[in-house]
């Protein structure tokens, strides 16, 4: 009788812990578990693409006019028009394992952006992203925040690839799509 107790004392522990997790990890549990596998980024681009398949892709879309070089030696820019009808640029370059894309960083901006300008704010700019990411994903972004909410970020998990949106600076907002298990890896693996 005694033993009985103690399994139900164990197992009302698991029950209770395996409740106390975020609806974040819930989701990215459930996607991971799926199986799924989702690759796609934007423009043709995508999870697992070799260097030289990004740079060919990325070459024919500068030559048809929707690529162009970015500020630095290292981006790639797209000029758009946001949800809300802003302009601004996206600014991107992946990271690669194994010459195979992981990881892409992208940083947006609006045109017209100034300190004093509310409607330009990096606020309504991470709304738009999450727009306009919503048009290219899906719905389904989850609000995921600090307990101060000082840091707000919007997050989507298909299968493999995760999706995160958040404020960067005063006036840019960054995103990150990644395959979430090589990422994970990479993240453990001693450098």
């Amino acid at each position: 009788m005694k033993n009985l107790w103690y399994i139900l004392l164990i197992s009302l522990l698991f029950s209770s812990l395996s409740s106390c997790k975020t609806e974040y990890q819930k989701l990215e549990e459930k996607e991971l578990a799926s199986g799924k596998e989702v690759t796609d980024l934007f423009f043709g681009l995508k999870l697992g693409m070799s260097q030289r398949e990004f740079f060919e892709t990325c070459w024919t879309l500068n030559k048809e006019g929707v690529l162009t070089n970015g500020p630095s030696e290292l981006s790639v820019e797209h000029s758009l028009v946001f949800p809300s009808g802003n302009a601004g640029k996206m600014r991107f370059y992946p990271q690669f394992h194994e010459d195979k894309i992981y990881f892409m960083p992208i940083e947006f901006s609006y045109d017209g952006w100034s300190p004093w300008n509310d409607s330009l704010s990096v606020e309504v700019l991470r709304a738009d992203v999450v727009k306009l990411f919503e048009q290219w994903y899906g719905e389904g972004f989850l609000e995921v925040t600090n307990e101060d909410r000082s840091q707000i970020a919007y997050v989507k998990v298909d299968g493999n690839r995760r999706i995160r949106v958040f404020k960067k600076t005063i006036s840019s907002v960054r995103a990150e799509i990644s395959d979430l298990p090589l990422q994970k890896k990479i993240s453990q693996t001693p450098s």
